[in-house]
């Protein structure tokens, strides 16, 4: 196996892992690691990361299904809203330059983090 495939299989390892433990797709951990291990244009990493949480999320779905930790009827309604919502949101991804895309993706990481530790939630 190549590097670049090597290197790939141990990103995706990763980014699964944290996307299981935590319940994020992947996307938050693939896009900076594409980006910076692998290379790729901000826009390649986010389009990337995109199919790949695909099949991180297909996997995480069949496993807390087997542990009955999933609400269907939850599961539906944010399935139809995201489906609309990941439409509009790669339609104007394309259209935001990459030092723009990589800092509204930062900017986003660190809210939702800050959001996450001072929550009462």
């Amino acid at each position: 196996m190549g590097r670049r495939a090597s290197l790939s299989t141990l990103i995706g390892a990763v980014a699964g892992s944290l996307a299981g433990l935590t319940g994020v797709g992947g996307g938050v951990f693939l896009v900076p690691l594409l980006v910076t291990t692998m290379g790729l244009e901000q826009h390649r990493a986010h389009a990337t990361s995109l199919a790949i949480v695909f099949f991180i999320a297909l996997a995480g779905a069949i496993t807390y299904f087997a542990l009955g930790h999933t609400d269907w009827t939850l599961i539906a309604l944010l399935a139809a809203g995201s489906m609309v919502g990941v439409l509009i949101g790669t339609r104007l991804m394309v259209r935001v330059p990459a030092r723009q895309l990589r800092w509204a993706f930062a900017a986003f990481i660190i809210c939702l983090g800050l959001y996450m530790i001072f929550s009462s939630a």
